[in-house]
This record gives structure tokens, C-alpha cells and sequence, in this order.
């Protein structure tokens, strides 16, 4: 018998039982599509974490003020002031630029709508170190900043917040605790990163916020960016040393202050994400261990119940060869179909995944052809033992068989 009348016949098998091959295949299908999903989880996560580096910078550390806990209550230590951004700036040879930061929680008023966003007082360079891109109007400049002027820039969401056309909230006057704040420019959205939205900050100048909105010169965060030729581990040292000395910190103390590189967090969400790959890639073995098992018992039924089609074609002159080939094509057959499906099974829950963590989960060409490898193998394997029974069987007998 020819190879293609082989797939014929296993096909014509197939059909002929559909219901039964469909939930033969089922364990196949299964453990296709994870590993399809599995496949485009991986590489969309970590298009997602470079994604999200890029735009937040790769040489730039985050210093924030520390804590401690005390009867069950997070302590600050002693916060970050101007000072500190001001002696990193001036002591740091490898800093290139400082960014002071405030921020909270604040109810804002736009005509009569209301509504309670994080507004950020920081310096002019803010957007170029952060990478923030203005989609209208205008960043406020250092003589703003050190006139204390009420302006502010707003995320790419808060037009959206106030029911505003973006173009048209230039030149809107914003109620910041009370205070009137012009807006004079839009940033681009960027999206959201962990659980913060950073579309729907408020941008002041930090001598305005903080002579304005919080009343002292403490700062919650200072951005430092650093020279693209040092390396970011020899940075974090020299910015650490200054920070001790300004926090007055003796020899072998524990620093009041907490040194990030930004690295760190995104890392922590590629090993989220890799975590959820491998409980995919358990759940593919399994699958396809258990739809393997699944088409060897169902080919061993099949065998017994064409034993007197075997015999009658080892009477015509079919040979071992041709009666184990047959059998293997079959079992192949039904798992390349189960494949198929899988593969199909996998876009959609790719599809899925992408829309709801924002991620592109491409399909790659290498990912279908190792389900595919994957489901021949299995087909290989699990369909060897019914071949070799339904190959040794004794024609006379096969062809006595009720």
C-alpha cells in the first residue's frame, strides 16, 4: 500500500468515528495548544519587559526615603530633601541629570467635575530623563520652576478623565487643593506599568508643590540618570556614597534611604511571566503524555476490532512492513489532526492573553513546527505498540477472528 493511500485509509478511519477520535485527540489538543500559548506567552513577555525598559530608561537608579516598621505601622526614615538631589548632582561625576520628585494623592476640580489624581512636582528635565514625549503645547521651564509658577502638564489620560478633548485642555485652569494651576502641555501616553497608570499624573513644578501643595522641601523620590558609558553598579556606589554622607551615616550603619535600579522591578515581572510558562509548558506535558496514552488504547481497540481486515490483507501479499506503517501513519494521522486543532486552540488563547495583559503574543513559525514535531512524536511513540501487535498477527488466525 503507498504512503498517501495510507493516509487515505487512516483518514477514512478517522471519519468514520469521529465523535471517538475527537475525544481521543482531546488530550493532543490540549497540550498543542499550551504549548502554542506557552511559546507565545514567553515571547511576548519579554518583548513587553524590553518595552517597557526602553521607555523607562535603562541608566536610571531611583532613590526614595526608607522605612521601618513600628507597632505594625510603616515609619519613614529620614526623608529625601533638595539638599540630596542638589549634593548628587554637584558630588557624582557620572550623574548626567537629577530629578527631584514629590508626589500624592490629590483631589482636582475641572469646570464641575472632580476627580483624585497623583500629581508629581519635578523639574523641567522630567520628561527627557523619564522619556516622556509632549503630544501638545509645552513642558514648564527652569524659571517657572524657580518662580514658582502654577503650571502644569498633564498624562495622556487626564483629557479623557475631564471629558475634554486632549488638544483643547491647553489653556484649561486646573484646582489643585484649592489652588488654580494653567495647563500648558499634554504628554504622550505611556501606558501602565505594574499597577500605577502613569497617564493620569499631573506635572508641577516641584518648587510650586512644594511651597503650594505639601509645605516643606521634603522630596519622595529622586530620579538620577546616569552617563550611557558607566556602568550602572559603579554609579549606585558613588551615589550611595554621597547619600551617606549627606544623611550624616557612620561607618557600618544601615542606610535611611532605599537604592533601585529600575532592572530590578521589570525582572520581577519577566519571572511572573516565566512562572506562568512553565506551569504551561507542566500542563503540555501532561496533556500530551495523557493524549498519547489516550491514542495507544484507542489503536489497540482498533486493531482488534480490524483483525479480519488485517488478515484478509496479509493474505493479498501485505507484508509486516506494510501493516506496521499502516498503523503508525494512522496513530500519526490522528495526532497531526489533534495538532492541527491545538495549533488553532493556541492563537485563540494567544489572541486572548494579548488583549488582556496588553502584550503582543506573536505566533512564530518555530512554535507551530515544534507542536507539530511534537504531535508526530507522540503519534511516534504511542502508536509503535498497536502497530507492532497489529503486525505480528498471524494471518490464519486473523482471518478466523469473529
Amino acid at each position: 500500500m503507498l504512503g498517501w493511500e495510507m493516509i487515505v485509509v487512516a483518514l477514512q478511519s478517522i471519519r468514520a468515528n469521529v465523535f471517538r477520535a475527537i475525544l481521543t485527540m482531546l488530550g493532543i489538543i490540549i497540550g498543542v495548544a499550551a504549548v502554542i500559548a506557552m511559546v507565545a506567552l514567553g515571547t511576548g513577555a519579554q518583548r513587553a519587559v524590553n518595552e517597557q525598559l526602553d521607555s523607562l530608561g535603562t541608566n536610571v537608579l531611583g532613590i526614595s526615603a526608607g522605612s521601618h516598621m513600628f507597632r505594625g505601622v510603616s515609619v519613614n526614615d529620614q526623608p529625601l530633601t533638595n539638599d540630596d538631589a542638589d549634593a548628587i548632582a554637584r558630588d557624582v561625576a557620572s550623574v548626567i541629570a537629577v530629578v527631584p520628585e514629590t508626589s500624592g494623592s490629590i483631589p482636582v476640580k475641572l469646570g464641575n467635575k472632580n476627580r483624585t489624581l497623583t500629581i508629581i512636582g519635578s523639574t523641567p528635565n522630567y520628561g527627557e530623563v523619564h522619556k516622556y514625549a509632549l503630544q501638545y503645547g509645552r513642558m514648564f521651564t527652569s524659571a517657572e520652576d524657580a518662580a514658582k509658577e502654577r503650571v502644569a502638564v498633564v498624562g495622556g489620560d487626564v483629557a479623557g478623565e475631564f471629558e475634554i478633548d486632549p488638544e483643547m485642555i491647553i489653556g484649561q485652569n486646573l484646582l489643585i487643593k484649592g489652588t488654580s494651576f494653567e495647563i500648558i502641555g499634554v504628554f504622550e501616553s505611556k501606558g501602565t506599568i505594574g499597577f500605577s497608570n502613569r497617564d493620569q499624573n499631573i506635572w508641577v513644578p516641584v518648587s510650586t508643590a512644594q511651597s503650594r501643595l505639601t509645605g516643606n522641601d521634603e522630596l519622595r523620590n529622586i530620579g538620577v540618570q546616569i552617563a550611557a558609558n558607566v556602568p550602572i553598579e559603579v554609579a549606585m556606589i558613588d551615589v550611595e556614597r554621597v547619600m551617606r554622607r549627606e544623611h550624616q551615616i557612620i561607618p557600618g550603619g544601615k542606610n535611611d534611604f532605599t537604592l533601585s535600579d529600575r532592572r530590578g522591578f521589570l525582572s520581577m515581572q519577566q519571572e511572573t511571566a516565566n512562572i506562568l510558562s512553565y506551569l504551561l509548558a507542566g500542563i503540555a506535558g501532561i496533556s500530551l503524555l495523557v493524549g498519547g496514552i489516550g491514542i495507544m488504547n484507542i489503536m489497540l481497540v482498533t486493531v482488534t476490532e480490524r483483525t479480519r481486515e488485517i488478515g484478509i490483507r496479509k493474505a493479498l501479499g501485505a507484508t509486516r512492513t506494510n501493516i506496521l506503517l499502516q498503523f503508525l501513519i494512522e496513530a500519526m494521522t490522528l495526532c497531526l489532526v489533534g495538532g492541527s486543532l491545538g495549533i488553532a486552540l493556541g492563537a485563540g488563547a494567544a489572541s486572548l492573553m494579548a488583549s488582556l495583559a496588553g502584550w503582543s503574543t506573536p505566533i512564530s513559525l518555530a512554535a507551530v513546527l515544534l507542536a507539530f514535531g511534537f504531535s508526530a512524536g507522540v503519534g511516534l511513540v504511542f502508536g509503535l505498540l498497536p502497530a507492532r501487535k497489529a503486525a505480528g498477527l498471524d494471518p490464519i488466525a486473523a482471518l478466523r477472528y469473529e
